[in-house]
């Protein structure tokens, strides 16, 4: 096995063996490993860093921008229209409907649950009839684009874990992240920019209180290179990536190359794989000098795009603002692109209208998105996801004794939509019960939808691995199916 391949904590331990063979007689020792070492990285080298044997089968997607939506957006209210629930508003939901379905620990101990109807009308979209709600007029203009996924489940109950299981496979932190594995195994399209990007943003009156945690874009066990890049939406969008005062691009170039040397001869020493992670690193951190000013300078967007993103585009760390950047960034070559924003979770505003003012900020930047991808011919093989961790429940959240305003978390039915990128386009998939609590048909785990993603690029999820504390690793651990209704 390749030290590359490695974790750090196995390198850790293999460290006293390769200093006595590197302080062997002569150097005996040093010289045969560097040349092994450089024999296998030759083997296994390619233009873009991609694993041998990848992809496994032609790829219909490129790069995946994935639009985050944090908090669980509401299935009901927005994407699964449930007039029963509007017939049967304030009478409880049946026993036989609920189950033992799993429920946070907020409402888990209620004796009534009150059917609450969708607080906007439902209208059909398109010439495909997609039914949405009215609140999401600019996604219902890309009906005809997008596949909407009725039966998404989880276990997950609590934002956290949720959030950690699609993006990681697990909802215990410590595993890589799918924009780390699609890097590692499908290497880099650019070498001005990341491989794997991610962003932020918060609803405008910050009521969410959800945080955005590192590991939701880590590497995990995985070679450093391979963790997501944050950039900012305030100040230097990548913190120290510039040069001090005083400091001359020339003079940064001349200290790199003599540092270069000292960490490749260190690299020789003990192949330590973080050396690698480390050098090619302080290699992207030059280049983005270059490339992140031009990535940022808008000032070649038509006005026409511009104001199809809506009237924050130009307002750093925005969703819109993401969104467009995202968009230069899959021009640019960048594998996966994160966009990760909070604001859903409704427990006690929902009537009160800010789910309402989430979907005016939301909407209309992601629908752009699609429309300005698709106009570039990008969308082909560019995958959009749109979705959060969970959904909400179909009955209403009397929080604290203040009345029913709103919703809580709910994993065992919620909504996605996907578009571009391989998937079928203006259609729905899967179905629920009348009340929008059981699937019905075609169900969706998020190991299936990993699965399915994984797919779109040409992996087959069972076969991209990597070997940690004596056991192969893969996104979906053990589990998962690609759903083949969800295929163009």
């Amino acid at each position: 096995m390749h030290p590359r391949d490695l974790s750090p904590d196995e390198v850790r331990l293999s460290l006293t063996r390769r200093s006595f063979l590197s302080a062997s007689v002569q150097g005996v020792g040093a010289a045969a490993l560097a040349s092994l070492l450089s024999r296998d990285l030759l083997a296994k080298a390619t233009a873009s860093g991609a694993m041998p044997g990848l992809p496994h089968f032609a790829p219909k997607a490129k790069r995946m921008i994935c639009l985050w939506q944090g908090g669980g957006p509401s299935h009901v209210d927005l994407f699964d229209h449930k007039p029963t629930l509007q017939k049967m508003a304030g009478q409880d939901i049946p026993a036989s409907v609920r189950g033992d379905t799993r429920l946070s620990t907020m409402s888990s101990g209620y004796s009534k649950w009150p059917c609450t109807p969708a607080i906007a009308p439902f209208a059909r979209y398109g010439k495909s009839g997609l039914e949405m709600s009215t609140m999401l007029p600019y996604t219902g203009s890309i009906a005809d684009d997008i596949c909407v996924v009725r039966s998404m489940n989880t276990e997950a109950v609590n934002h956290a874990p949720g959030v950690t299981f699609f993006m990681t496979g697990s909802q215990i932190p410590g595993r890589p992240a799918m924009g780390a594995w699609l890097s590692y195994g499908l290497g880099s399209m650019t070498e001005d920019l990341p491989a794997y990007v991610v962003m932020t943003s918060a609803d405008r009156n910050r009521t969410c209180g959800q945080l955005f945690f590192e590991h939701y874009w880590s590497n995990g066990f995985l070679p450093g290179r391979h963790q997501g890049v944050r950039f900012r939406g305030v100040g230097d969008p990548v913190p120290y990536v510039g040069n001090p005062p005083g400091v001359s691009r020339e003079a940064r170039r001349a200290m790199l190359d003599g540092l270069q040397d000292i960490n490749r001869e260190h690299f020789g020493l003990t192949g330590d794989p973080e050396i690698e992670t480390r050098i090619s690193q302080y290699e992207m951190a030059f280049r983005m000098q270059a490339s992140v000013p031009g990535l940022l300078d808008f000032s070649d967007e038509p006005k026409s795009v511009l104001e199809m993103y809506g009237p924050d585009v130009l307002t750093p760390g925005t969703f819109a603002n993401n969104c467009l950047i995202a968009r230069r960034l899959a021009e640019r070559g960048v594998r996966f692109t994160q966009l990760m924003h909070s604001g859903w979770d409704q427990h006690n505003n929902l009537t009160t209208g800010q789910l309402a003012v989430q979907c005016k900020d939301t909407d209309q930047p992601s629908a752009a998105l699609v429309k300005d991808l698709k106009q570039r011919g990008l969308l082909d093989d560019t995958l959009v996801v749109w979705g959060g961790e969970f959904g909400r429940t179909p009955f209403g959240q009397n929080q604290q004794g203040q009345g029913y305003k709103g919703r809580d978390h709910f994993g065992r039915a919620y909504s996605w939509w996907l578009a571009g990128g391989g998937v079928k386009a203006g259609h729905q998939y899967g179905h629920t019960d009348d009340f929008g609590w059981n699937i019905t048909k075609d169900p969706v785990h998020v190991h299936d939808m990993q699965a399915t993603i994984m797919r779109l690029f040409g992996i087959n999820h069972e076969a991209l691995t990597f070997r940690y504390q004596g056991r192969q690793f893969r996104l979906t651990d053990v589990h998962g199916h690609a759903v083949k209704g969800i295929l163009a």
